[in-house]
């Protein structure tokens, strides 16, 4: 079945036609080398993922809770950290710019970055106690999650020293990632500082968001959000379910938020691009097993980023990163996609089959 569109009177129509050579596998894999080397600035809340893996063989005598006999321990960027790891495994040139405690894993980010050759600018504050977020699993199931944290607004040196660092590193960038977890690095006078240097820029490098609902009001006219669907319906104050609930909660966001564009991640439901209010596409997921969707929502802006950077439209960048995300989610732990890995996955299916959710002149 051809897809439709909807037209203000709720009524299908025949959907415009989609550039179907620049969706031909052989294209995007193309697409997906041409990214190579792109540069993109990442800033947002850094944080450690730490893993116990083992088996579990018998339940404790002392509870009611099983014993898990770890057999392997190890630790990796998480949160803005990840999105620049993302970045880097697709051949791009990410740049972080975060904030840390003086600590043991604020110390062990650093070298994590430094193996990764990810260039980064991470302020120490001496007070605050660096995200580590300790995962237990056994036999590929995570059985428990750990968190330790410190989650309060940066201020005073750490601020100052976030918005003299965006001044000087904004300009050399045509795309800027914020990836909000909502540990304090992404507040009100650090979007402002940002929106002062990029205003002042021509042409002036995009910015996407990564959105915590905390934040909402922080992200008014950025480029592109990318909400997953319980962000997308709490930003929107409804639910974001099925075509039209997801149509809905986007439009409700672009009138909240008046962002440029939108792209909201729906799992197993692949994801809705909204290209403008009045033009929704929505690309199916390509996932084949899913074992852990941890970091699933770095990969999508991390590639999507890359992709936009490089000089792809909302289209082609949305669905490479599908394929990006399709790979890491059936991987266990925090995981990134290699451009071989994301075009052997372009090539080995057809082209994508695209759909019109919504288009209106």
């Amino acid at each position: 079945m051809p897809p439709t569109s909807r037209g203000p009177a709720g009524t299908a129509a025949p959907a415009a036609p989609l550039v179907a050579e620049l969706l031909e596998p052989h294209a995007l894999a193309r697409a997906v080398r041409d990214m190579a080397g792109t540069p993109v600035l990442v800033l947002g809340d850094v944080m450690l993922d730490h893993y116990l893996a083992g088996e579990v063989e018998r339940i404790s005598p002392e509870a009611p809770v099983p014993v898990l006999l770890v057999e392997s321990e190890r630790h990796l960027l998480g949160g803005a950290g990840n999105v620049a790891r993302n970045i880097a495994a697709l051949g791009g040139k990410p740049e972080l710019i975060s904030v840390v405690g003086d600590d043991d894993p604020g110390r062990a980010i650093g070298k994590l970055l430094a193996q990764e050759g990810i260039p980064s600018h991470l302020l120490v504050e001496a007070k605050r106690q660096t995200t580590i977020k300790t995962r237990i699993i056994a036999r590929n199931q995570q059985l428990v999650r750990v968190d330790r944290e410190q989650a309060r607004p940066v201020e005073g040196h750490s601020l100052e020293g976030l918005r003299s660092i965006l001044a000087q590193l904004a300009p050399k960038h045509r795309m800027v990632v914020v990836s909000d977890y909502g540990k304090g690095v992404v507040n009100q006078t650090v979007m402002d500082a940002l929106r002062q240097v990029v205003q002042g820029m021509h042409p002036a490098p995009r910015v996407l968001v990564d959105p915590k609902v905390v934040n909402a009001a922080v992200y008014a006219g950025m480029d592109v959000l990318t909400p997953n669907a319980k962000e997308a319906g709490e930003l929107a104050g409804c639910k974001a379910q099925g075509q039209d609930g997801v149509i809905r909660a986007g439009l409700a966001i672009f009138k909240r938020l008046r962002c440029k564009q939108l792209c909201i991640t729906l799992g197993s439901g692949g994801m809705a691009l909204f290209e403008a209010p009045g033009k929704v596409l929505h690309v199916p997921t390509v996932a084949r097993k899913v074992f852990d969707v941890t970091g699933a929502g770095d990969t999508v802006i991390a590639s999507l980023a890359l992709g936009l950077a490089s000089g792809l439209d909302l289209l082609r960048a949305g669905i490479v990163a599908n394929y990006a995300a399709g790979i890491v989610v059936g991987q266990v732990g925090t995981a990134a996609a290699s451009p071989e890995e994301v075009v052997a996955a372009i090539l080995a299916q057809p082209a994508p089959d695209v759909e019109t959710w919504l288009n209106i002149a």
